[in-house]
């Protein structure tokens, strides 16, 4: 466990804030403008894909203020061969806590978890409008691989696509 600013605990996924996650989740989700999609799934398939995730190792993380998630971050393991040494990451932090450093404290928790689970590559995409996480990301050793053009469109708008990557030396 980290502690991150204003006394908000960085710790692994437990099964008793499945909900709490989901809650955060669908917030993030419904300000459609920082994850792909506009809101969560049913709680249910969140606690199936959850407990199944973390039953094949994926690295899942939250900040939790008191006993209520409002951030989280994720690595899951590609499953695909010739691609397990890669990892998908997916974070989001609640509007209120953004602008603190929680977003890094939750990436640094799960990159040096992905490091000694023997990841050698962590990618992600993030909307191109999105500056203040290509920022943190940049700062975090991820490098631009790509664009995906007008990849999104929603509300009438276009959002492309950055695609990041972050290469683990083998210790």
């Amino acid at each position: 466990m980290s502690a991150a600013p204003d006394g908000v605990r960085i710790i692994p996924l437990e099964e008793k804030y499945i909900e709490s996650y989901h809650r955060c989740l669908d917030a993030v989700a419904r300000e459609r403008k920082f994850i792909a999609f506009v809101e969560a799934p049913p709680l249910d398939a969140i606690r199936e894909y959850v407990l199944a995730n973390l039953a094949a190792g994926a690295l899942h993380f939250v900040a939790v203020d008191g006993e209520e998630v409002v951030g989280w971050c994720d690595i899951t393991r590609l499953k695909w061969e010739g691609f397990t040494h890669c990892g998908r990451l997916g974070m989001g932090v609640s509007k209120d806590y953004r602008r603190r450093g929680i977003g890094r404290k939750l990436m640094e928790a799960a990159l040096r978890k992905a490091e000694e689970a023997g990841f050698e590559r962590v990618e992600l995409g993030v909307f191109i409008s999105n500056a203040p996480a290509i920022k943190l990301y940049e700062t975090l050793d991820f490098v631009v691989e790509g664009v995906l053009k007008k990849a999104r469109k929603l509300d009438g708008a276009y959002d492309d696509v950055l695609l990041m990557a972050r290469f683990i030396e083998a210790t």
